[in-house]
């Protein structure tokens, strides 16, 4: 049987930031990662404000800076011919006034090659937790499955749910969430950039008639998010997929040239939409952070940067309990208690655009000519888009990597 200090469950951005910060604080720190590596399509790739800042604090921010990636600094809608624009970075306090668009696998390769520098850091790839091991109710460990297919067990002072919306851990552990009604799930899809489409420096979102989609300008390739009712993926896929490239085509005028690089409904992938949080995120010898926590919608690309911050704050409170070996419930109930006010915010916030903007637009009633109080007030007063603009990229109380991990 193997030991460590701490197991984290999960190589996603929770858990090689928690990873990292842990390991640099001393503390002896495994990371589960059950792929063999950190490719994965249409994960979040935005950078918030916040998170640039914290990897500056980290001495991360140079190497940062040289990988491939575009800058994004307004976000604008259109419904039907009506442009709304709904924020803007651009004078947002702070060093970073931008989204930076990088692809996940390079910024997780950038924790973990840095994590790697700590003497008391381990990333295992392929490694696939199976089970928990619990001793008088207190979690104290986890078994594995390696890619061999070989049966392991690591025992733990602490082990960290990072594994996502779909968290085995959590489900293992019997913490179960409370979850809201969400009015849609998404495909997403790539298409080639035209020169007369989305900008560098831009996020697009549509409505016309009952359809919205958002588009990204990832260079090569619009990343596009296209909304449809909960629960219809099965019946609007027997329409044949000429039926969706002229619908996508019609939304956002692209010719033929374009849509025709949808070849087949295997080039739209499903997300299946929840959204929920757990009232608890911890048991004895046990602690979720991120997705595991809390799902978020996808509205406003914020799960990325919530779980950095979930993942600093947790480093913080818990390297110096996880050094002197004295981890307990409290320490645990601190890390919600710090994360739960910005987590529920932006999930309130989440609801209320749901409500306001999604289903109606889903449902075909979505005027321009009558719009929202919310999105009238952002078309005349441009200071509401920089405060919206700051609460997307820095948000409620924003974390700050800690003394002993800066560098």
């Amino acid at each position: 049987m193997e030991r460590t200090t701490c197991c984290v469950v999960g190589g996603g951005p929770a858990g090689m930031m928690l990873g990292l910060l842990l390991a640099r604080a001393g503390v002896e720190v495994t990371v589960l990662e059950k792929h063999k590596d950190f490719l994965r399509d249409f994960r979040g790739d935005t950078v918030h404000p916040s998170t640039l800042r914290l990897l500056d604090e980290l001495g991360l921010g140079e190497r940062f800076a040289r990988l491939p990636s575009r800058r994004l600094d307004t976000v604008r809608m259109h419904i039907g011919d009506t442009v709304v624009p709904l924020s803007d970075l651009r004078r947002i306090p702070g060093p970073h006034k931008h989204i930076a668009m990088v692809p996940q696998w390079d910024f997780l390769d950038l924790l973990a090659s840095a994590a790697a520098e700590e003497p008391s850091f381990t990333l295992r790839m392929r490694t696939a937790v199976t089970g928990l091991l619990t001793e008088g109710g207190r979690v104290t460990g986890v078994r594995y499955e390696d890619a061999d297919g070989a049966t392991g067990e690591i025992t733990a002072d602490l082990t960290v749910a990072c594994d996502g919306r779909d968290s085995l851990v959590r489900e293992l552990a019997g913490l179960r969430p409370d979850y809201f009604d969400v009015p849609m799930d998404v495909w997403q899809v790539r298409v080639p950039a035209q020169a007369d489409g989305a900008k560098d420096g831009a996020v697009f979102m549509r409505a016309k008639g009952d359809q919205f989609a958002t588009t990204m300008d990832r260079g090569e390739y619009y990343q596009t998010s296209y909304l449809i009712k909960k629960g219809t993926d099965q019946e609007l896929r027997a329409n044949g997929i000429e039926w969706f490239r002229a619908r996508i085509g019609d939304l956002f005028g692209w010719g033929e040239e374009v849509t025709d690089t949808i070849r087949s409904w295997d080039d739209v992938k499903l997300l299946d939409v929840t959204m929920g949080r757990l009232r608890r995120w911890y048991r004895p010898g046990l602690l979720c952070v991120g997705d595991a926590a809390h799902i978020m919608s996808p509205t406003g690309g914020v799960g990325v940067n919530l779980a950095v911050q979930d993942a600093v704050a947790a480093g913080r409170i818990l390297a110096e309990p996880l050094r002197n070996g004295s981890v307990c419930v409290h320490d645990l109930e601190r890390v919600q208690k710090r994360r739960l006010l910005p987590v529920a915010a932006v999930q309130r916030s989440q609801i209320a655009e749901h409500e306001t903007l999604l289903r109606p637009a889903l449902a075909g009633t979505l005027d321009p000519d009558r719009l929202p109080v919310p999105f009238r007030l952002l078309r005349s007063v441009p200071a509401l888009r920089t405060l919206t603009g700051y609460l997307g990229g820095v948000g409620i109380r924003p974390e700050r990597v800690p003394a002993f991990a800066r560098r």
